[in-house]
Formats: structure tokens, C-alpha cells, sequence
């Protein structure tokens, strides 16, 4: 049996996504004969199996919740092996919970960003009502296009109901679609619409028809500016030829800026930031306002894009 258990998830508006609980190796280890007897396949009643009990029953578990890219699904390419990596800080203790977004895989209806962003609410209500995990064991970690989901995801849960988590990790974020396409290209070679930079009022017509904008930065100065406490990491990688790292460097400005009532200047942020030089590892950026507000950019040098599958 692997420690992935898949089970079902539903929606506020009647969908139904298709989610794994991967279970911590030591975890499962210690516990393999109890786990060998639950049903293999989707768990119809995911609640009454020994893998949920490990999960909901133990006050030192740790939940972070995965919002892979666009491409594929939780099973696709090396994303099994990012779920094992994130659950490798503790092997004893974090538990992680992957999910389709509508339209994806295994789960129903057609994506668009509002319905992605309902489906990312309900994996998070099924962790903290459904499990009994609280916000401050949750972790809520996006790649690529789900750096826009999380973001949305934990502005909303800031916004209205003052519930913050345990930290929000974005890694290869961009600061809204419109901005993004001005800049993407397809592995690195394929330019979408930076061959019009020299005809601006063509770009800005050809963006009046992007419909799902995907605000990022908005919705992190919103989540800032609504949290008594955060802890922000945005990791992006200097070669990413998808998604320029200077998307990540544009959301720590607004993060930093966000933590201030009348607002800062970046070379006045520059100036107040503490940076780290990690060499060939790349660099650290840390902002930290009154120890309650914690954002971070972590630039590593190599890396490419493989963070958008």
C-alpha cells in the first residue's frame, strides 16, 4: 500500500475534487499493518479510515496543503516527489493534502479563477472542520499558477474571517496574469506577447480580453494589511524562464510595503530589508515588522521552471 490515500472532496457549489492525504513515511511505517487494512481505491468514508486518524487524532501533526500548477494533476510528472518533499522537514509529523482543482483529473467541473479559488477554500474548510486541524498547524504552499490560488485562498480566509496560518509558501509566484503575459514565454522560447513591447497600445489591447486577471499582489497587500500575523516566503529561481523572478521581487515590495500605514518607498525598503548573500545558493531577502509580520524572498540561482508542474 502507498501512503497516499485518495478520497473525495466537495465544494460549496456541488463539486467534487478528487484529493490525496499522504501520510508522513514514518508515520505509515509505525503504523503499516493498521494502514494495510484499510480499502485501497478512493475511500468512500475517508473519515473512518486508520490513515485519518492519524492525521485528525494527533496534536503534533502538521497539515500542509499543496496547490500544484497548471499542467496535469496530483499525480502528474515529479509531483509525487515534491508531496514526499514536503513532508520530509518531519517525517514523523507532516502530513500533506494534494488536490485537483475542478476540471482537473479525477475531479468535476470547468476551471476558472473564481471556481479554483472556491475549490482551494473547501480543502482548507475540510482540513480545519472536516480533520480538526487549526490554522496554526496549517501551511498552505502553491507552485506557479497555485501561488495564485493560495494567495486568493488566504486573503479570503484574512479577510473575512481573521483566520491565519501557521506560514504561506509561493514558490515561482507572478503578481497578476496581465503582467505575467507581458513577460512569459513557453519553456523559454516561446515569448507570448513581449514581441509587441515596442507597440504598447497593441499590448493593452490584447490584454482587455484577459478575463481571469489572477490579482496576486492585491490580494497579498489585502492579506497583510488583514493579518495580525504573518509568515510569507516566496521562493523563485534567477533562470526561471517561464516566470521572470522579478514577479517574486514585485510581491516582497508589496508584502513589505503592506506591513506600513503610510506606505514605503523601495529604496526606503532596501534600505530597512535584511539581506543574506548565499553565494551560488542565491540570496535572502527578510523583512520582519515588529516580529509579527515575517515576509521573505529566497532567490536561488538555478532551478529553471521546474516548480510550475
Amino acid at each position: 500500500m502507498d501512503p497516499e490515500t485518495p478520497f473525495n472532496i466537495s465544494t460549496s457549489d456541488g463539486e467534487t475534487l478528487y484529493a490525496w492525504h499522504v501520510l508522513p513515511l514514518a508515520k505509515y511505517t509505525a503504523n503499516e499493518k493498521a494502514l494495510l487494512d484499510d480499502p485501497t481505491g478512493p475511500a468512500a468514508q475517508f473519515t473512518e479510515t486508520a490513515a485519518f486518524a492519524l492525521l485528525s487524532t494527533d496534536p503534533l501533526s502538521r497539515l500542509v496543503i499543496n496547490f500544484h500548477g497548471n499542467a496535469g494533476t496530483v499525480a502528474q510528472g515529479w509531483r509525487t516527489d515534491t508531496c514526499r518533499a514536503l513532508s520530509a522537514g518531519a517525517s514523523g509529523n507532516i502530513h500533506v493534502l494534494a488536490f485537483d482543482y475542478r476540471g482537473f483529473g479525477y475531479s468535476t467541473g470547468s476551471p476558472d479563477e473564481q471556481g479554483l479559488i472556491t475549490d482551494g477554500v473547501a480543502a482548507v474548510q475540510w482540513a480545519m472542520d472536516i480533520a480538526g486541524i487549526p490554522p496554526e498547524r496549517i501551511v498552505l504552499v502553491g507552485q506557479s499558477l497555485g501561488t495564485a490560488v493560495a494567495a486568493a485562498v488566504a486573503e479570503q480566509f484574512a479577510r473575512v474571517s481573521r483566520i491565519e496560518f501557521a506560514g504561506i509558501v509561493l514558490i515561482a509566484s507572478f503578481s497578476d496574469m496581465p503582467t505575467l503575459l507581458l513577460t512569459y514565454s513557453i519553456s523559454g522560447l516561446i515569448p507570448i506577447l513581449s514581441p509587441l513591447k515596442p507597440y504598447p497600445a497593441l499590448q493593452k489591447w490584447f490584454l482587455r480580453y484577459v478575463r481571469e486577471t489572477w490579482q496576486t499582489s492585491l490580494r497579498i497587500a489585502s492579506l497583510v494589511r488583514n493579518s495580525k500575523k504573518v509568515n510569507l516566503h516566496l521562493i523563485h529561481a534567477k533562470n526561471d524562464f517561464d516566470i521572470s523572478w522579478k514577479h517574486a521581487e514585485s510581491l516582497f515590495y508589496t508584502a513589505a510595503n503592506a506591513t506600513t500605514a503610510s506606505g514605503m518607498s523601495l529604496k526606503q525598503i532596501d534600505g530597512a530589508k535584511f539581506h543574506q548573500d548565499l553565494g551560488e545558493g542565491g540570496w535572502i531577502d527578510s523583512w520582519n515588522s515588529d516580529g509579527m509580520k515575517k515576509i521573505s524572498k529566497h532567490m536561488v540561482r538555478y532551478g529553471g521552471n521546474w516548480t510550475a508542474t
